[in-house]
């Protein structure tokens, strides 16, 4: 069985905030990882409606540093030093974001460790598989982030989890195979041999591949993003604008719903989840949802507390 990774949605407005959505911030639970993409206004207390429990993040992927997404931080690390949090929290942004941060939070007496670090991806090159920067790798998973475009320097992510040979449950339980050691043989890709007779890993295992999952939260439409987010089973992505305010949503450096469809489209991403909504569309949400749908079928629109599985 593979292990789940879940997305929680806390907050899916744009600039300003509504009666039905918070400002940006979205959960990504894998194992013990806990990691919270941007930290809009209000993101302590979504968790608390949510039912979680934010002692439990230890990574935030800051996109930018304009309030709608980094306006809840300061309470949410006061909140966690309250609460006795004592683990090492990692905070990742773009270029500029560890002097903003530093003087954002400083005013505050924090008794555990905050590590702040620029992640600045150089932009797409010719050689480039996808053209981002992977700046942390765990055991089977790691992150990567890319350069945007919307005014100030501003980082897309992709949280992979990395492929894995399986073993089969019922054709090892046909073969008669006993569990031990010679099951890592089996998980390395490697033939065994027991009481004579050799067994094919290929035969008995299976590989899994990687599992994609990709946020694109305020940006101009730009050549860097498919790359990035190419076989995303997972595509989050905002739409601020619907195309009949496509020359709005460049004049801000946004994008509208079919934009972001295409982007799902053309990157060949499995699914697309539309986060980052205007208050226009607060009454006719269905609009942003039917443009995006008739350019890639698999589309929704997030709304704050929805979670899903990848």
């Amino acid at each position: 069985m593979t292990s789940e990774i879940k997305i929680t949605f806390l907050g899916t407005s744009a600039q300003m905030p509504t009666a039905r959505r918070n400002h940006t911030a979205v959960l990504l639970t894998y194992e013990g990882e806990n990691i919270l993409v941007d930290c809009g206004e209000g993101t302590q207390r979504q968790f608390r409606k949510a039912r979680l429990n934010p002692c439990k993040v230890n990574r935030i992927l800051i996109t930018h540093k304009h309030g709608d997404h980094v306006f809840g931080l300061p309470g949410l690390i006061t909140t966690l030093n309250q609460s006795g949090y004592s683990k090492k929290l990692h905070i990742y942004g773009p270029r500029g974001i560890k002097r903003f941060l530093e003087n954002f939070i400083g005013f505050f007496k924090i008794d555990f460790e905050i590590k702040i670090e620029e992640v600045v991806p150089k932009g797409m090159t010719p050689n480039a598989k996808n053209g981002g920067l992977k700046f942390f790798e765990g055991k089977d998973f790691y992150l990567e982030a890319e350069k945007m475009e919307h005014g100030v320097p501003t980082n897309a992510y992709s949280f992979v989890k990395k492929g894995q040979r399986r073993i089969d449950r019922e054709k090892l339980k046909k073969s008669k195979l006993p569990s031990g050691p010679l099951m890592k043989k089996l998980k390395e890709g490697k033939d065994i041999v027991y009481e004579g007779k050799k067994y094919l890993a290929k035969n008995l295992t299976y590989s899994e591949g990687d599992r994609k999952i990709s946020f694109v939260l305020d940006t101009l439409d730009n050549k860097r993003i498919i790359p990035f987010v190419k076989d995303s089973n997972l595509l989050i992505c905002e739409s601020s604008f619907g195309d009949d305010l496509k020359e709005m949503a460049k004049e801000h450096l946004h994008l509208t719903a079919k934009q972001a469809g295409e982007i799902a489209k053309k990157s060949k991403s499995k699914k697309l989840i539309l986060t980052h909504i205007s208050q226009r569309y607060d009454k006719d949400i269905k609009k942003l949802l039917t443009e995006a749908k008739k350019v890639f079928k698999n589309s929704s629109i997030a709304e704050d507390f929805d979670s899903v599985i990848v």
